[in-house]
């Protein structure tokens, strides 16, 4: 190592005085290029990343603190997770509901979800049901089908759910 410096000694002390200054002048230039393109920039990037996301966070925080109330208000929407297939829950429900006479078939279908067929069942009974699987078991409806009946009150219904979100 010191017989490369000493050689680069030699060349430099072996060159006329103009020809150092532009060697010095061009070290000095590449040395500040070093120093502000290698380590002031990504030094500069890394600290203002971290001030915006200290910003960001903040902006979020403040916005929890004041939504607090309601967001311990929606904890309570959760989905219940049974741990029942969808269709065994679908079907499990429906009878609680007092919908038992009504379902005349309960099954999964191609997307996780279930595929339900009613009839002659009270649409009161029917649309409060269809709330609850969706509040408290996370079922929404994907696609639903109602038709009315001569009895007043009473509705035949195809109606699929999608899988449970949880």
């Amino acid at each position: 190592m010191n017989n490369l410096i000493g050689r680069l000694k030699d060349w430099y002390a072996g060159l006329q005085p103009r020809e150092q200054r532009v060697v010095a002048i061009g070290a000095i230039a590449l040395g500040l290029i070093i120093l502000i393109g290698g380590i002031l920039l990504p030094l500069h990037s890394a600290v203002s990343s971290a001030v915006k996301g200290t910003e960001t966070r903040r902006e979020d925080l403040a916005w929890m603190r004041a939504n607090a109330p309601e967001i311990r208000q929606r904890g309570a929407e959760i989905p219940d997770d049974t741990g029942e297939a969808p269709v065994v829950l679908v079907d499990r429900v429906g009878r609680e509901a007092g919908l038992a006479s009504a379902l005349r078939g309960t099954q999964p279908n191609a997307t996780g979800g279930v595929r339900v067929q009613l009839e002659a069942a009270p649409f009161d009974t029917m649309v409060t049901w269809l709330d609850t699987l969706d509040r408290r078991h996370g079922l929404a409806i994907e696609s639903i089908s109602v038709d009315r009946t001569p009895a007043p009150g009473l509705v035949n219904a195809s109606i699929s759910f999608t899988q449970p979100r949880h």
